[in-house]
């Protein structure tokens, strides 16, 4: 079960990402992609504590992303709205890219959302998604 503090970081994030949708539906609006990259670092901070996201973003093999994605929040932030988030997109993939195997796991067992993932054409993007997630990941996990 999670802690308040966990549930706190959850909500924190969801605003983030709330904000940064919002702020890409309305043309890259600036205040809002920075309001929600600022909730969504918070709620990642509150959630995972201090120590334990200062070693998830410093890892050896993650710091091309972590180095794409805060230079994306800073581009956003400075005012280039598009190459921010694309920047920032980039990064996002290299830092969490190892979560997506499950996500999509995850995602096809929920009751409404899981038909639509096993669609034809969906469930073999998802498929080969998954098994490049994997196929990355190993390779990663064997450079260290």
């Amino acid at each position: 079960m999670l802690s308040d503090q966990q549930k706190i970081g959850v909500l924190l994030m969801g605003f983030g990402i709330f904000f940064t949708f919002f702020g890409v539906i309305l043309f890259f609006d600036r205040g809002l992609l920075a309001i929600g990259n600022l909730l969504f670092l918070t709620g990642v901070c509150v959630g995972l504590g201090g120590r334990k996201t200062m070693n998830f973003f410093f890892q050896k093999r993650k710091i091309r992303g972590t180095t794409c994605f805060l230079f994306g929040i800073f581009l956003v932030i400075t005012g280039w709205a598009f190459i921010g988030i694309c920047v920032e997109a980039f990064g996002f993939i290299n830092l969490f890219g190892d979560f997506f195997p499950v996500a999509f796991a995850f995602l096809k067992r929920m009751p409404i959302i899981g038909s639509f993932f096993n669609l034809p054409g969906v469930k073999q993007i998802c498929d080969w998604l998954e098994s490049t997630a994997v196929k990355a990941s190993n390779n990663n996990n064997n450079i260290d």
